[in-house]
């Protein structure tokens, strides 16, 4: 890494955005092709610390980054962000040395984009996993396998408040990190939170919410394929939206199944980290993220 930091590309003062900044961070993400996304940035910048440079000429943000926080050692960056009309100036790496230098050293993971790799790289972030994303409108088909394991059936339904404490520990187990401050907002940000429980005991989750014309799925943790095939499948029937789903592509199973039930596949992403190349947690029971940029 980089042991200082460069020098400004300008006069470019870096502050903590907040949820007044809802409407130029939908702006931004509008300026650079992506879906405004204001119901995803208002859980950003409510559940992690962000971070924005304006633009001199008052035309709203120049940039912007999100940090959330799993506990004193792991943070996730994501919504790293700059203006058409200032892109390939230096601004995306100031910034991203500024948010490196803010955590304190924590182990950072970012999903990156082709075209932002090569400064995730420059910047010391190793590639250790890739997520794909999965979209379209979802044909259900034959019903999947509702029994698994060695128990009884297991069966879907909608979350209710006495599961949040199942939820966050299936989630611990899967992730191998304390994301409560994200997970305690899902039942308000999701339209739609579903378990799958066996015999009375939780073996999977998962969320459906809005995002632009579409539903996105995430997050997604089950104790195995089966599973989760069943809580998307339920996810599906609860919306006439197109689903996107971006999916850790180690679940070649799931992939081709989606792709069976009509979705097709999109843009890759590659998962990167920092600061050690840690992957907590049982990822085998991982199978989607809220969206990446939460981690």
């Amino acid at each position: 890494m980089p042991s200082s930091l460069p020098r400004p590309p300008a006069d470019l003062p870096i502050r903590r955005l907040t949820r007044d900044d809802l409407v130029p961070c939908a702006d931004l993400s509008e300026d650079r092709g992506w879906p405004r996304d204001e119901h995803r940035w208002g859980l950003l910048l409510t559940a992690g610390t962000a971070y924005g440079i304006d633009d001199p000429e008052g035309k709203g943000l120049m940039a912007s980054c999100v940090v959330t926080s799993y506990g004193p050692e792991d943070a996730a960056v994501g919504m790293m962000l700059v203006a058409g009309r200032h892109a390939r100036k230096g601004i995306a790496r100031y910034l991203m040395h500024a948010v490196i230098e803010s955590t304190g050293g924590a182990a950072l993971s970012l999903h990156a984009t082709d075209a932002g790799r090569p400064l995730y790289e420059q910047l010391g972030f190793e590639a250790v996993g890739r997520t794909d994303r999965m979209s379209g409108l979802f044909r259900p088909g034959a019903a999947p396998e509702r029994d698994a394991g060695d128990g009884g059936a297991v069966r879907v339904r909608p979350a209710s408040a006495g599961d949040l404490p199942d939820i966050l520990r299936l989630d611990t187990r899967a992730t191998g990190l304390d994301r409560t401050q994200l997970l305690a907002r899902l039942p308000a940000f999701a339209d739609h939170l579903r378990v799958a429980e066996e015999n009375g005991a939780l073996v999977g989750y998962g969320a459906l919410w809005p995002s632009a014309q579409s539903h996105a799925l995430g997050p997604l943790v089950a104790r195995d394929t089966a599973t989760a095939k069943l809580l998307v499948a339920s996810l599906a029937g609860a919306t006439d939206r197109p689903l996107r789903a971006d999916i850790d592509a180690r679940h070649t199973d799931l992939l081709a199944w989606l792709g069976a039930h009509g979705l097709e596949p999109g843009a890759p992403t590659t998962l990167m980290t920092l600061g050690g190349a840690r992957q907590p947690g049982d990822r085998e029971r991982y199978f989607a993220p809220l969206s990446v940029a939460t981690g």
